[in-house]
């Protein structure tokens, strides 16, 4: 197997339940090729970086696993017919990984979520406080002095 990761744009405008299937789906096709999922993030909607196909925004999800390459093959065919899904792209990460390099970067993937997720409760916590950073007190002063 080789280790990949896809991410996948999909319209903003489907709703939870058909993000939930698109990416169900895609999952479902890795493990029936007795693939392996690594990790899963849904990053949610996004502004784009350019218009595609008169579409702002974007519901983005990530998925690391460990395949076939016949797998990403039928992966990137669905999503080339799916048209719900505006773009995708899939880097192969590794030409081979075994079972305890998946653990590894299981565990990898488990700690960047958790100090993502750490950054953004402290993150949270200073908005709630009302000490976050405000560039107009800052010119302010520099004008004072």
């Amino acid at each position: 197997m080789r280790h990949y990761e896809t991410t996948y744009i999909l319209r903003p405008n489907l709703g939870e339940e058909q993000f939930t299937e698109i990416i169900d789906r895609t999952n479902a096709i890795i493990q029936n090729d007795g693939g392996t999922m690594i990790g899963l993030d849904r990053w949610g909607v996004r502004r784009l970086a350019y218009e595609i196909g008169k579409e702002v925004q974007g519901y983005y999800v990530y998925i690391n696993y460990a395949a076939a390459a016949k797998t990403v093959d039928e992966i990137e065919r669905i999503f080339r017919i799916d048209d719900r899904v505006m773009r995708y792209l899939t880097v192969k990460l590794n030409d081979a990984i075994n079972a305890e390099d998946i653990e590894v970067e299981k565990q990898r993937l488990e700690e960047k979520v958790a100090a993502r997720s750490k950054v953004q409760s402290e993150e949270s916590d200073l908005d709630e406080a009302g000490e976050e950073f405000d560039d107009e007190s800052l010119e302010d002063e520099e004008i004072n002095d």
